[in-house]
């Protein structure tokens, strides 16, 4: 076990100084999850509290704490907050939205995501509340993802089974989750999942899968809105 400790400090996840910032990247199963600065994915604990780790001894060498002295950033445009909680030890983890961070001793390279799902207890993190009622002009309040994106529906969907796949797909990209989707008040106690053919996990709005669409530029486009007179943008 100490020469897998060691490889992990290497990353800099059990350094004692300050812990390079933090980046996200899309997974083509998991959506938009943290990872550090070298490209290793970021994981959270379900047993843990927000704001407390409940991860020590061989749980924290199997799943070494992001530790930092000072506090990491975000990219920008990535909603939420990082902070730093105290360990039984005295070091410091770092946390975002107040949960507490850790990486995976088996995923050895950047990218590698193979801690996700670990006893039904360990999940990559996704970045920012995922789901949130924005203002789309003439076509009134709709839901939109990260970046102020337009999700919409797809109406040959049932409820919480998906009939977009292939190029489909390719043109309306569903909205993935590693975890529990997160949204806004107004709208979180409506959002769900789904298990998708390849067995990415999609978000629902009362069981209607959430995608993005290909043709909208910016935030706040709804090009998608009727085409095919199939797809409409998701009023909440």
């Amino acid at each position: 076990m100490t020469a897998a400790l060691f490889t992990f400090s290497t990353l800099g996840l059990l350094g004692t100084g300050h812990a390079a910032d933090l980046s996200v990247r899309q997974d083509a199963k998991l959506g938009t999850i943290l990872q550090d600065s070298r490209g290793m994915t970021l994981y959270l604990y379900t047993k843990d509290e927000p704001g407390e780790s409940s991860c020590y001894d061989q749980c924290a060498v199997a799943w070494p704490p992001l530790l930092a002295t000072e506090l990491p950033r975000l990219p920008g445009g990535v909603p939420g907050q990082l902070t730093l909680i105290p360990r039984k030890d005295g070091k410091q983890q770092v946390a975002y939205n107040g949960w507490p961070l850790y990486g995976w001793v088996k995923d050895t390279r950047p990218g590698q995501t193979t801690g996700q799902g670990v006893g039904k207890v360990w999940y990559a993190v996704n970045a920012g509340p995922m789901v949130q009622a924005a203002d789309l002009g003439t076509l009134g309040k709709g839901l939109v993802g990260a970046g102020g994106m337009t999700l919409y529906l797809y109406t040959r969907d049932t409820k919480d089974v998906s009939n977009c796949y292939d190029q489909c797909a390719v043109a309306w990209p569903p909205l993935l989750t590693a975890y529990l989707p997160t949204g806004s008040a107004e709208v979180q106690k409506h959002l769900g999942t789904t298990t998708r053919k390849d067995g990415a996990v999609q978000v629902t709005y009362d069981g209607k899968p959430l995608y993005f669409w290909i043709k909208d530029q910016k935030a706040g486009d709804t090009t998608g809105q009727n085409v095919g007179g199939v797809w409409f943008i998701v009023h909440p």
